[in-house]
This record gives structure tokens, sequence and C-alpha cells, in this order.
């Protein structure tokens, strides 16, 4: 087991109502707010006069950014750090899913820097700090509100990347399952999807941890579990609750303890549908996973087997990527770009942007030739 370090000073509130303690939270930290969300649906679910009405309890100025979209771009982020800036606003507060959330992470560290943000995301710049961040989820699906990643694309360079810095950390975040009753069952089923992803690049990171793969299988239970049943009842709190809590868990550091670092390679290569034809990001990793499984099922044959072993009580590495193959078809999110309908799909420009990319996992390199397979079973 590698040394580790546990650090994660987010403060959540998980629960029915829970927003009636945002005032509070907001209180403390300013009074001039950056209100950044999506286009529009918080307004048409209630959840925007929810969040207005604690605003207003304070009597604290705000200052909206709307329209994030939901594969969030640096464009965006630019422009919310410029107005937070022009504004001088002492607090970010974030309504929505990931794509909100992480804008918001970059606008924060923005707002408190110079750099242009998307220095920040390439690496070439390093935040010293950030205004404080509070987040209202909307979405189980990302983890965003409870760690310090975040992604955003920039169409421009066809590059979407993933990084992150402690700065980002949100200060708070609030978790009602109710929020994401009205998600679609489309992006509901994507959310399932992505904490699964999450969960699964944890444990095909390297070291030997195996308190923290029990973490990954019992949260990944939670989802085989429970999110069939979702499926078929969008609006039951119980089940909402449940894998809301499911998805926060799978990426809040608890499953990578003892590990160098989860894997991540899946993610890079969803990231370039995500680039070149806005697929979901969810939807691209129900895609991506089980062509990056068959691609590995030598090179990593003990570990498929004892995930299906300890999911579906199943000993081949065919029969796992079978019946993770068969949920993610169960629960309605696509496993073949061929059953999609996001893009004419061009074999050559998946490989091309995956070379430029160098798109490859942290632990499992993936070579020019792996490319190509994996874009011939991902078709």
């Amino acid at each position: 087991m590698e040394n580790f370090e546990i650090y994660n000073p987010v403060k959540a509130y998980f629960g029915r109502d829970v927003i009636q303690n945002l005032a509070q939270e907001i209180k403390s930290r300013g009074n001039r707010i950056l209100l950044i969300y999506g286009k529009g649906s918080i307004k048409q679910n209630g959840i925007y006069d929810a969040v207005m009405e604690q605003i207003n309890i304070n009597g604290s100025e705000v200052f909206e950014y709307s329209g994030i979209k939901p594969n969030p771009l640096i464009e965006d982020v630019r422009a919310a750090v410029s107005l937070g800036k022009s504004k001088e606003v002492d607090l970010v507060l974030a309504v929505g899913g990931g794509s909100v959330i992480d804008s918001a992470k970059v606008t924060a560290i923005g707002i408190a820097g110079d750099a242009d943000p998307w220095e920040y995301v390439k690496g070439k710049e390093t935040p010293h700090g950030a205004v404080p961040l509070i987040a209202v989820l909307t979405l189980a699906a990302t983890g965003t509100e409870m760690n310090c990643f975040a992604v955003v694309q920039d169409s421009a360079t066809n590059e979407k990347i993933g990084f992150g810095y402690p700065p980002m950390y949100p200060a708070v975040s609030f978790l009602d399952p109710a929020y994401t009753i009205s998600v679609s069952a489309e992006y509901t089923s994507f959310g399932i999807t992505d904490l699964i992803a999450h969960a699964l690049e944890a444990y095909f990171g390297r070291g030997d941890a195996s308190l923290s793969d029990r973490f990954v299988f019992g949260i990944i239970k939670e989802a085989l579990e429970y999110g069939p049943q979702l499926m078929n009842d969008l609006t039951n709190y119980d089940l909402r609750a449940r894998i809301m809590y499911a998805a926060t868990m799978a990426l809040n550091n608890l499953t990578a303890y003892g590990r160098k670092s989860g894997d991540w390679g899946v993610h890079s290569i969803g990231h370039v549908l995500s680039v070149l034809y806005d697929v979901p990001h969810g939807a691209s990793l129900s895609i991506a996973y089980p062509a990056w499984l068959r691609l590995h099922k030598d090179r990593s044959a003990d570990r498929i087997i004892q995930l299906g072993k300890n999911l579906f009580d199943v000993s081949t590495v065919d029969e796992t990527i079978k019946q993770l193959e068969d949920f993610f078809t169960s629960i309605g999110s696509p496993i073949r770009l061929s059953q999609t309908s996001y893009g004419d799909y061009s074999e050559s420009k998946i490989i091309d942007t995956f070379r430029s990319n160098k798109v490859s996992g942290m632990h499992h390199r993936l070579s020019g030739e792996d490319h190509n397979r994996l874009v011939e079973i991902m078709l």
C-alpha cells in the first residue's frame, strides 16, 4: 500500500431542504456574489427561487452569469472571471451539475489570480488562492461537489482537460436529492455511468489497497442495485438520494487512498468524443469503458476478473465486460458510437485527436495501435 494523506475540507449538507442553511454560509463568506448556472432549468423547477430567497436574507448583491453548457467551455469561464473581477465579487455561488460547478471552480481561482484561466487548466500557471465557492448540486454524477478537480474544454484547440488544485475545493456544498428529481431519464442514466467510471478509474490505478477496492465495489453495487430502480421511478426521492450519495463518494478521494493515483485513461478517451462531437460526458464513458477493458483483457486480466467476481459473481474477463455492457444498456446509456447520433463520426479524426492530445492512462499507457483498436471497438 502506498503512503497517503487524507484531506478534504468540503463541508457538505446532504438531505431534504438543506438549502435552508445557505444564508448562514453566505453570511460568513461575503456579500457580493457571482451566481453561476446553466441554461435556465433552475428557474423552471423552483431551485433558483429557493436560492435567491436565501441570498436575500442577507441582502447580498448578486451578479449572474448563466448559459454554462453540459461540456463546459473556457470561453464562458473567461467571461465569468471578467464579470467577477469587474464587480469585485467576494463569493462564487454555483447552482447546477458538474459543468456548472467545474466552471465555477476555475472562475474562483481566475478571479483571485492574474493569469488567463486556460493557463491554470494547462498547468502553465499555478493558482495560489481562490474566492470562496459554494456549490448547490442539481445533478448526481461527477462528484465535483466534494473534490478539487474540474474539467474544461477549448473547442478552438480540440482539447478537453481534467485537472486539480487544492484552492478549487468548494467551501460548502448543498446536496438535496430532491433537486435532481427533474433531471431527465437520459441524463440520470449518464450520471449513473459517470459515477461507475470514477470508481473504476480508481480501481485500475496502481497500488495494492484492498479496503479502497472494497469501497469501489460498494459504490458500484449501489449503482447496480438502485440505478435500474431509479430509471423506472425517476421521481423517487429515496432512490435519488442513494445515487447522489454514491456519486459523491465515488470521487471525493475515498477510493484513492493507498494507491499512487487513479488511471484516468478512459476519461481521456471520453473527453475526445465530447470535444469533437459534443457527446455527453456519461455517454462517452459508457462507450469508452468496455472498449478500454477489451483492449486490456490480457494486460489486466487479474484485476478485471476480481472486479467481475465482486460485482457480478462471474469468473472470466469476457463475462465481466458483457455484464458491464448489459448494465449500461439496461439504463439507456450507449456502449457504441453507432448507437448514438451526436455527429458524423470519423475514425481518422478521432484517432488523430487521440494522438494530438496524447490520450493515455496514467498507469496503463496507450500506443498508436491501441488508439486504432479503441476506435474500431467504439464504432
